[in-house]
């Protein structure tokens, strides 16, 4: 890891300092200081920071920096630089896992279990799927990818047909959307438990990406098990999809997006450029939450921020393509 790396971490460090203080209970930066050393005497600024800020702040961070590396890894995976989560049907599925909870009455850990479970049952139906067909290539997957993401949207629009009007569906329609509002220590320790280990292991598999860029028979002729990477490597983000999923809702065009960013600052050499894809995402999200907690009185979800930046981004990329064909 090269000086950039260091330097994108301490630009997260003063973005993290920066959100803590945002929100509709502004905290100043002497008084969040004095809080945060234990020698502020309001305890509703305390009960503000420690209970819901910094636990906010961490969830959103390691959410960014998770689906980052996941898009950077997927873009790797399948040699596409305009591949993101959902091409392999995870983030929906483990969606409408959410949706069902949701729409039993289920909340909290019970939610999270189900977006999980889902996520694990839609890479499970990428193999399955994959598996009629003799050669598992990268084309296969793509496509069993999209037929396992028509299968659980159209799932979780019945379940939105089948929801309550008043209440339940509305619940439905802003989960989906994305949001870090219900960020606590209990979301935290998922996150980090499951979250944290699959990050070092992208890390530690970044080299192995630079090997998938080259043919896959002269892979095979060197003995290099290419399968066994390939689903290491999808297994890794697909926990790190679900994961995100089952926490904070259906949030897209990070994976896309920030790679991209990534790239322009490291190069494509995975060596370099997964590191920085992490830190920009934890940076990125950061960012787009606060403007979600501050640009109106109500709060933004953030499916929708993400999606207003995402899309021109999306269509400059498409545009370059173009021109380099």
């Amino acid at each position: 890891m090269d000086r950039r790396f260091f330097i994108l971490l301490l630009i997260w460090a003063l973005v993290a300092v920066v959100s803590l203080g945002l929100g509709r209970y502004h905290i100043g930066l002497g008084d969040l200081l004095a809080t945060i050393f234990g020698r502020g005497s309001d305890d509703v600024m305390r009960n503000v920071l420690f209970n819901i800020r910094i636990p906010r702040v961490l969830i959103s961070s390691i959410c960014g920096g998770a689906l980052a590396i996941a898009g950077v890894c997927l873009q790797g995976l399948f040699r596409n630089p305009l591949v993101d989560a959902k091409i392999i049907g995870v983030s929906t599925g483990a969606a409408f896992g959410g949706c069902v909870a949701i729409l039993l009455g289920f909340a909290g850990s019970a939610l999270v279990g189900f977006a999980f479970g889902f996520g694990l049952l839609a890479l499970g139906l990428l193999y399955v799927i994959a598996g009629f067909v003799r050669d598992r290539s990268i084309f296969t997957l793509v496509l069993a990818g999209i037929v396992i993401n028509g299968f659980f949207a159209a799932l979780i629009s019945l379940v939105q047909y089948l929801a309550d009007n008043e209440e339940t569906l509305p619940n439905i329609v802003f989960w989906l959307l994305g949001s870090f509002v219900n960020a606590n220590y209990a979301r935290l320790g998922l996150v980090a438990a499951v979250a944290i280990p699959c990050i070092v292991l992208l890390f530690a598999m970044r080299w192995n990406l630079n090997l998938l860029s080259l043919d896959e028979n002269d892979l095979r002729t060197m003995g290099v098990r290419v399968g066994l990477i390939r689903t290491l490597i999808l297994l890794t983000c697909t926990l790190l999809i679900a994961t995100q999923v089952a926490v904070s809702g259906n949030i897209g065009w990070v994976g896309l997006v920030v790679p991209h960013m990534a790239r322009l600052l490291s190069g494509a050499d995975h060596l370099r450029s997964v590191p920085c894809t992490f830190i920009i995402g934890m940076i990125f999200m950061l960012i787009v939450d606060d403007v979600a907690r501050v640009a109106t009185a109500s709060e933004i979800p953030l499916g929708i921020l993400c999606a207003l930046i995402g899309t021109p981004v999306f269509a400059i990329l498409l545009k370059r393509s173009a021109r380099a064909a």
